[in-house]
C-alpha cells in the first residue's frame, strides 16, 4: 500500500510538472555545453502571426547553440517594453534582441544597455538613433516593390489604388511605402488615399472600406500593410459583394492569407522566410554576445538616422496561387492540408 501511494505521488508530481512545461516555449534541448551567454528578447506583441515563429526559430537555435534565452512581450505597450529592456540590463545580460513598438521611442533606454556593454539587435523593425549592434530585417523596400508590381500586372496599371499601411511608429512602414509608390510612378498609377492603422490594428483597415465605399469602387487595387489588415479589407469588401474582383496585396504570408489565395479573394502576399530571419538573428546574436566581428556576404550598413550600423536585409518572395504550392508548402511553412481547407476541390491532384 506504501508503495502503491508512493508511485501515485510520483505520478502526480511528474503530470503537474509536465503542465507547467506546456504552457512554457517549447524548445529543443541543447547538445552543447551550455556557454553562459544569456540573450534577451522583447517583442512588440504576438497578435501578428508570424512573431510566434519568430521566436520560436529564435529561441531553439540560441538553445542549440549553448545559451540560455529570456523572452518578454510588451503587448504593444511602449513604456512595458523600455521596462522590459531596464529589467534585462539589471539581469546583466549579454544582448539583446527588440522588435520594437515605436522607432523612435528606444534611444535613450537602448543608451543605457550599451553604457553597460550590453549588444543591440534591432529585429525586424529598426530602432532609430541608437547606434544598435545590428539591425536584421527583410528588404523592406521591395516588399512594396511587389506589392505594386502585382496590381499593375493584374488590372491597376494607369488606374488608382488604395494604400492601407501600417503604424506609422513602424520604422518599415515608409520603407515599404517607398517601394510602393515608385513603381505606382513608373506605371502611372494613382494613390486616390492613404491611412495608417495605428498599432498595425486591421480594424481600421475595415473600417475604411465600410465608410468609404465610394472611394473604394474608384479603385483598381488595394495594396494592405499587412495580411491582417489585408483580412480585414477582404472581410468588409466581401459584404460589398466585391470580394475577388478588387486584387488586394499584404505581406506575411499568414496562413489565413494563403487560404484566401487559393479560395481567390486576396491576390497576392509577400513571403518573408522568418525561419532564415530568426536563426541568423540567432547566431549574430551569439557572436555579438562573444566579442566577435560578424561576418557575412550579406552584411552591409544602413543609416539609422544618426550612426551608420551593421545591416542585415534578407530578399522577400511574392507568393501567388501559381506559386505557393512550390514556395508555401514545399518549405514545410504551412500544411497543404490547411492552406486548401475550405477549398479542397482545388487541392494539388484533385
Amino acid at each position: 500500500m506504501k508503495n502503491f501511494i508512493a508511485g501515485l505521488m510520483v505520478f502526480t508530481l511528474l503530470l503537474f510538472t509536465g503542465c507547467e512545461v506546456r504552457d512554457k516555449i517549447e524548445t529543443p534541448k541543447s547538445d552543447k555545453e551550455d556557454t553562459g551567454i544569456q540573450i534577451a528578447m522583447s517583442f512588440d506583441s504576438f497578435v501578428i502571426e508570424r512573431w510566434q515563429r519568430d521566436r520560436d526559430v529564435f529561441v531553439s537555435t540560441v538553445k542549440e547553440l549553448g545559451a540560455t534565452v529570456n523572452v518578454q512581450n510588451a503587448n504593444g505597450d511602449v513604456e512595458k517594453q523600455k521596462e522590459q529592456i531596464e529589467y534585462f540590463i539589471k539581469k546583466g545580460v549579454d544582448v539583446i534582441v527588440i522588435v520594437c513598438i515605436d522607432s523612435d521611442s528606444l534611444k535613450s533606454t537602448v543608451q543605457k544597455a550599451k553604457d553597460e556593454g550590453i549588444k543591440i539587435i534591432a529585429y525586424d523593425r529598426l530602432v532609430t538613433n541608437s547606434d544598435a549592434d545590428l539591425y536584421i530585417t527583410f528588404d523592406n523596400e521591395m516588399v512594396g516593390t511587389m506589392m505594386a508590381e502585382y496590381l499593375a500586372e493584374n488590372g491597376a496599371a494607369g488606374k488608382n489604388v488604395l494604400m492601407l499601411g501600417g503604424s506609422p511608429l513602424d520604422n518599415n512602414v515608409p520603407a515599404v511605402e517607398n517601394g510602393f509608390m515608385d513603381v505606382c510612378k513608373k506605371e502611372e498609377m494613382t494613390v486616390i488615399d492613404s491611412i495608417h492603422c495605428d498599432g498595425w490594428r486591421a480594424e481600421i483597415a475595415g473600417d475604411y472600406i465600410y465608410e468609404h465605399e465610394d472611394t473604394v469602387r474608384e479603385a483598381a487595387g488595394i495594396m494592405c500593410g499587412n495580411d491582417n489588415l489585408a483580412g480585414q479589407v477582404i472581410r468588409a469588401l466581401s459584404e460589398k459583394r466585391l470580394a475577388g474582383d478588387l486584387p488586394v496585396v499584404g505581406q506575411d504570408a499568414d496562413l489565413e492569407a494563403c487560404q484566401r489565395i487559393v479560395e481567390g479573394t486576396q491576390g497576392m502576399t509577400v513571403y518573408k522566410p522568418v525561419e532564415r530571419l530568426a536563426k541568423r538573428a540567432a547566431e549574430c546574436a551569439i557572436a555579438l554576445a562573444q566579442g566577435m566581428k560578424l561576418e557575412g556576404d550579406d552584411i552591409s550598413t544602413i543609416n539609422d538616422g544618426t550612426y551608420d550600423i551593421p545591416y542585415i536585409g534578407l530578399t522577400p518572395i511574392a507568393v501567388t496561387k501559381d506559386n505557393l504550392d512550390e514556395v508555401i508548402i514545399s518549405s514545410g511553412f504551412h500544411l497543404k492540408e490547411d492552406v486548401y481547407l475550405n477549398v479542397p476541390e482545388k487541392m494539388p491532384g484533385n
